[in-house]
């Protein structure tokens, strides 16, 4: 993906994201794969809805930063899921409000009760609350870091996809399947059979 191109897709993202009361004032942080050893980020501290392409900071596999600007804390775990699965092109961390109070309620995602919940997420796990920027936060995403959505304890969720409108809306998808479950209550996941059928699809 050329480079000028990548940012301003992930800027229009992360606008989007915004718009959307995905993510609030500086939280947050997303990237995209642009070649086998570059990766663009969101710069750490700013708000989502008002960067510009120039805003965005390079850096390699490694975290080695190529460009003006400091990348968020979180690049670690982004850096994790890109190194570890070769199809992801794109990774969005967010704290989307009903995520979130399942998050803090210690309560998993049914990503189940729906058609759209098993094809867009799968099985979503809810790793503990570790220090974000941390060492154990990386360590503890990259246990689970074949799964297409991830919750964080009291923090946060995380997406990735083979593109970047793949990323999000999975964790588009992802909000809506918290809100829906916070307005249900306790409901059936959709049979086992029907769940098998629309996760080979």
């Amino acid at each position: 993906m050329n480079e000028r191109y990548a940012r301003q897709e992930l800027v229009k993202i992360c606008k989007l994201l915004y718009d959307r009361q995905l993510t609030v004032s500086a939280g947050g942080n997303m990237s995209v794969k642009i070649n086998d050893s570059e990766i663009l980020i969101t710069p750490s501290g700013r708000n989502k809805g008002m960067l510009e392409p120039e805003d965005l900071v390079l850096i390699d596999s490694k975290g080695k930063v190529l460009s003006e600007g400091k990348p968020s804390i979180e690049h670690k775990f982004h850096l994790a899921l890109y190194n570890m699965n070769f199809d992801t092109r794109a990774v969005v961390h967010c704290h989307p409000l009903h995520c979130v109070t399942l998050a803090v309620k210690g309560e998993k995602i049914k990503s189940n009760i729906t058609p759209e919940g098993v094809l867009l997420l799968g099985d979503v796990p809810m790793i503990g609350y570790f220090t974000p920027g941390s060492k154990k936060l990386v360590e503890a995403v990259a246990a689970v870091g074949d799964h297409k959505a991830i919750l964080m304890e009291r923090h946060g969720a995380i997406t990735q996809g083979r593109t970047l409108e793949e990323a999000y809306n999975r964790m588009e998808e992802l909000e809506f399947q918290a809100r829906l479950q916070l307005l249900c209550g306790d409901v059936e996941d959709l049979p086992k059979r029907e769940i098998t059928k629309l996760s080979k699809m």
